[in-house]
This record gives C-alpha cells, sequence and structure tokens, in this order.
C-alpha cells in the first residue's frame, strides 16, 4: 500500500513563496484579533489571518471560532502560501483543507495508507488528523485485534502513526481509519514465538468461558489458555507455548 501524503517531497529546498503544496509549520502565538503567527519547518516565518485559519468549523460570519484559534498555538499546522506583504508570508490553513477535501473526494481510496496524528480520544475511539485539518475516526475495534477497554492502551494524543482508509463516506467526508492493519498479519508477528518455549503475555479475559483466556502476545496476536483463577485484566504474565497451529491460525498458551 502506497502512502498518502499531503507534504510534496524536497519542498524545504524550494523558494517557499512559489510552493504550491501543503506546508506545515508549528503556530508560536495568536494575536488579539487571532491571527496565527508561525515557523516553518525550514526557519522562515509567516502569518495566517484569522479568516484563513479554518474552513470547515466556521460561524455564521465565515471566521473560525476563537477558541479553535487559540488552541493552535504551540501546535504543528498545515497551510498554502497566499503570498507575502510588507515582508511577511500569508499563510492559509483554510485554503490547504480545501487541497486535502478535493483529494479525499477524488484521490483517497480505502485500504490506502495514510500519515496521521492522534488529536483526541474517547471510550470508543481514536480522532486521527490526515493533514490539513480533515479528521478521520479509528474504533477501539480497530486499534488491535487483541480486545482492549480503551483506546490508551494502544495509543496516545500526539502521537504520530500509520493508519489505514477503512471506509470513506464521500457525500459527508466522513472516513473510518484502521490502526491494527498497520502492525503487521498474523503471519508477520508469530514468526517470532516457537512452540516449545516461554514468553511474556498480557491477561485480556478475565471471566471463565468454555474456550479459556484470551493472552495477548503482540496487539495484533493472541493466544488461548486454559482459565486460571487470580488473573486481572492487564496483567503481564509469563506464558508457555504450547502450541502454534499455522493452519487454523490459533496459539495454545499455558499461564505458568
Amino acid at each position: 500500500m502506497n502512502t498518502f501524503k499531503f507534504f510534496p517531497e524536497g519542498w524545504k529546498n524550494e523558494t517557499i513563496t512559489e510552493s504550491k503544496g501543503i506546508l506545515q509549520g508549528i503556530v508560536e502565538k495568536c494575536d488579539e484579533n487571532y491571527n496565527l503567527y508561525v515557523k516553518l519547518d525550514n526557519g522562515k516565518k509567516g502569518i495566517i489571518p484569522r479568516k484563513e485559519v479554518e474552513a470547515i468549523n466556521i460561524d455564521e460570519n465565515g471566521l473560525p471560532k476563537t477558541n479553535l484559534c487559540i488552541g493552535k498555538v504551540h501546535k504543528y499546522v498545515q497551510f498554502k502560501v497566499k503570498g507575502e506583504e510588507k515582508g511577511n508570508l500569508i499563510l492559509s490553513r483554510k485554503e490547504a483543507q480545501k487541497d486535502v477535501i478535493d483529494s479525499i473526494k477524488n484521490e483517497l481510496k480505502v485500504g490506502q495508507t495514510l500519515n496521521g496524528i492522534v488529536k483526541n480520544i474517547t471510550k470508543y475511539g481514536a480522532f486521527i488528523d490526515i493533514g490539513g485539518g480533515i479528521v478521520g475516526l479509528a474504533h477501539i475495534e480497530d486499534l488491535s485485534v487483541a480486545r482492549i477497554k480503551s483506546p490508551f492502551e494502544r495509543i496516545k494524543i500526539g502521537q504520530k502513526l500509520n493508519i489505514v482508509v477503512k471506509s470513506i463516506d464521500r457525500d459527508t467526508g466522513r472516513i473510518n481509519l484502521s490502526y491494527k492493519e498497520t502492525l503487521g498479519t498474523w503471519e508477520e508477528n508469530v514468526q517470532n514465538y516457537t512452540a516449545g518455549t516461554k514468553t511474556k503475555g498480557i491477561v485480556r479475559e478475565t471471566e471463565k468461558n468454555k474456550n479459556g483466556i484470551f493472552i495477548e502476545l503482540t496487539p495484533n496476536l493472541v493466544g488461548m489458555a486454559e482459565y486460571k483463577e487470580g488473573l486481572n485484566y492487564g496483567e503481564k504474565i509469563e506464558i508457555y507455548i504450547k502450541k502454534i497451529d499455522y493452519d487454523k491460525k490459533k496459539i495454545k498458551l499455558i499461564v505458568i
């Protein structure tokens, strides 16, 4: 799978005022008029006027809410260069967002790998910025094969990661993402384990059932052991790998 990028390769070497791609920089401050002052990755600086801060979340006057402007201080943002005025580069995050929205409608494909940044985490999943302020949702069941109770067990806010497009609603712009697709297949993960050896695992099931108890070896590799009293969810334990069934993709474990 190809990685979908909004940042042109080698942009740091081109003349910044001639760039037609989406660039990136960190917001250093927000003034009393809610304009953003940005330091680019190549050391240059620019201004994002308030009206150019947002294309998606805007008020009835077509302006981004003040808290959205303030909330971007000390954070990376993506933008396009509109020009230069009185020695200052004039930047537009709004134009960058429009480009990304167009790309989503016309180019983004299910199964494609994206670069993302975790923006928010809830009990049911994680919201991930895939560029230009466009956010997709990775549901908790799409964060790993191993069952978890909270997304915080897998990722954290501000984390940069690769993410795979699971589905796209081109009418609403809603994007569902999957993180577990980037964590390796069963076959790839099981190569690190051998039957007849001891290793560490994490308890992912604590209630007795007819099949047994699930033990996580890696986020995308789970084995099963016979139920044992006294185990707690999330507990790290030592286990013995009794059998690896490559045909059925199952691992039989013994809790030591």
